[in-house]
């Protein structure tokens, strides 16, 4: 009797091919560890079921078709975690990028204030250089001008009428620290100390003023006396002192001193309630040692002016006083 030979159906499912090296097991991992995208289809891939397939397919093709499948899931589910972790907050880079990125601006913030600083230091230097250049040459500007131009014009500087009295006080020397009792306040003759203020200064202020008696003896010398009220407006004051750098040559013409009076502590108001008063001790050119007649002569002024400045001291000039060639 024949062998029965048995039918295909009843044959054995034949085995899996085993993956080739380097593939992932046909094993899907969706459940262990969940994945941001997607093969396409809502619903995982399904093995293929033997009754299905074609009969004339090769073994183990079905296995081999739903084994890459799986293994392109696994693919896509492995470079969608990588990527996760490059970036776990979801976008703008990996944060190697971001921290760089913020490194990066902090830098240029502080460039930027660096740089604001500088300008504004720039600024500063350049103004602190500037400002003594302008002084300067404000300074030359007024010493070229001609006196009579500063202050206020003759008209308005309400003015008293020149006053002449005897001087007194002539080669008279007390020791330092003697008070004279001077009979005029401000004096315009009178004793004195020994040694005159020095040449070189023309403008005065309260803190740097030498005593009354060292300048009434500079007046002996000829010296145009300009006392100012300590209490006189600012803006008064500095034009008198830019008056006074008028006289900063070497001429004896620039015999010229403003010194403040303050008539709470030295004594005495001016006269008829004025702020400034010119002073000068005359002596006859032609007999100056001569005390008989020596005179003592002042004019008040409420405001400074160049112009009665200039007048008074060329109507009574340096030569004509006790002791024109005195320093």
């Amino acid at each position: 009797m024949a062998k029965a030979t048995p039918d295909h159906d009843d044959e054995p499912d034949q085995p899996a091919e085993p993956a080739t090296e380097g593939e992932a097991p046909a094993v899907d991992d969706a459940d262990d560890e969940p994945t941001t995208e997607t093969t396409g289809t809502d619903h995982p891939a399904a093995t293929a079921d033997p009754d299905d397939q074609d009969p004339d397919a090769e073994p183990g093709a079905a296995t081999a078709t739903a084994t890459g499948a799986a293994t392109a899931t696994t693919k896509k589910s492995t470079t969608t975690r990588a990527r996760a972790g490059r970036n776990p907050t979801g976008g703008g880079g990996s944060r190697r990028h971001r921290l760089a990125a913020m490194e990066a601006k902090r830098k240029r913030d502080a460039r930027r204030r660096t740089l604001i600083l500088l300008g504004i230091c720039l600024v500063c230097a350049l103004g602190l250089l500037a400002y003594p250049v302008f002084l300067f040459a404000q300074d030359a500007s007024l010493r070229s001008r001609p006196v009579g131009s500063l202050g206020v014009s003759a008209d308005t500087a309400g003015c008293l009428p020149v006053v002449k009295h005897p001087a007194t006080g002539n080669q008279q020397h007390v020791p330092v620290g003697t008070v004279v009792p001077y009979t005029q306040l401000p004096p315009d003759s009178g004793a004195h100390y020994d040694t005159p203020a020095p040449f070189q200064t023309h403008f005065y202020t309260v803190q740097d003023r030498p005593q009354v008696e060292t300048l009434v003896h500079n007046l002996e010398h000829g010296y145009l006396l300009i006392w100012y009220n300590a209490d006189m407006s600012a803006s008064q004051i500095k034009v008198l002192k830019y008056i006074t750098r008028t006289y900063s040559g070497s001429d004896p013409r620039d015999k010229v001193i403003a010194a403040p009076w303050d008539t709470k502590t030295d004594g005495g108001a001016f006269d008829g309630g004025t702020n400034l008063v010119l002073a000068r001790w005359y002596a006859d050119p032609k007999d100056p040692g001569n005390a008989a007649k020596q005179q003592g002569i002042r004019l008040a002024c409420t405001k400074v002016s160049g112009a009665v400045i200039d007048r008074f001291h060329n109507d009574y000039p340096v030569a004509d006083s006790p002791e024109p060639n005195g320093a």
